[in-house]
């Protein structure tokens, strides 16, 4: 007689393997969006960046100053050869080569960046330093050697800036304001242990 075939049972997946994939694709759609976020962020700055600078070349002479709102908001076409709000100049060769620095580490780090206040703050960094490295390396004599066009200035503000700066003093606001909330690189908060007074005993009361 043939032999009929044995019926074998469908091999379910267990909760906890599917709990794992599910977790798993989360996070890869939260990294995803993350990256997407930086890179915009980075972009919009860098863009804004670039065009403020082109109207302001093209538009002012150096030196020359426009009033905006009275003396409280004027555009002053300036060149700076230091870092934000003209900080650290004639360092231009280091400066550029920090930035280079700051830039790659962004690139190479962005992939770990889950937190979306993380990847807005990195973006920042990041369109910030590709604007003014960009006038330090195509606006000299020689690569690095460029000077950053600055042209945004407050009244009794001390230095003069620009959208990049900007962006990066942003950052920095961000960075503290993450740092405080203990957001890490993954979007999880740290958690803070609170501890209750421990009650006195009668013998110690009556003591």
């Amino acid at each position: 007689m043939p032999l009929r075939p044995t019926p074998t049972t469908p091999v379910l997946p267990r909760a906890a393997d599917t709990d794992a994939t599910e977790a798993t694709t989360r996070r890869g759609r939260i990294r995803v969006g993350a990256l997407l976020l930086l890179a915009g962020v980075a972009v919009g700055v860098y863009g804004l960046d670039l065009l403020s600078k082109y109207l302001i070349t093209q538009n002012l002479e150096l030196g020359e100053t426009v009033p905006v709102l009275g003396e409280l908001v004027q555009l002053h076409y300036v060149t700076n050869s230091g870092a934000a709000f003209s900080l650290a100049s004639g360092f231009t060769w280091v400066l550029s080569i920090i930035a280079a620095g700051v830039i790659v580490f962004i690139v190479v780090f962005a992939p770990r960046i889950r937190s979306l206040g993380w990847a807005t703050m990195f973006g920042l960094v990041l369109g910030g330093a590709l604007g003014n490295v960009t006038d330090r390396v195509f606006r000299g004599e020689s690569i690095g050697t460029g000077h950053v066009i600055d042209f945004l200035q407050l009244y009794a503000f001390p230095a003069i800036f620009n959208v990049a700066d900007i962006g990066v003093v942003s950052a920095m606001g961000l960075f503290v304001l993450l740092s405080l909330r203990g957001v890490g690189l993954d979007g999880t908060r740290t958690a803070t242990v609170k501890t209750t007074p421990k009650p006195v005993a009668e013998s110690d009361e009556q003591a």
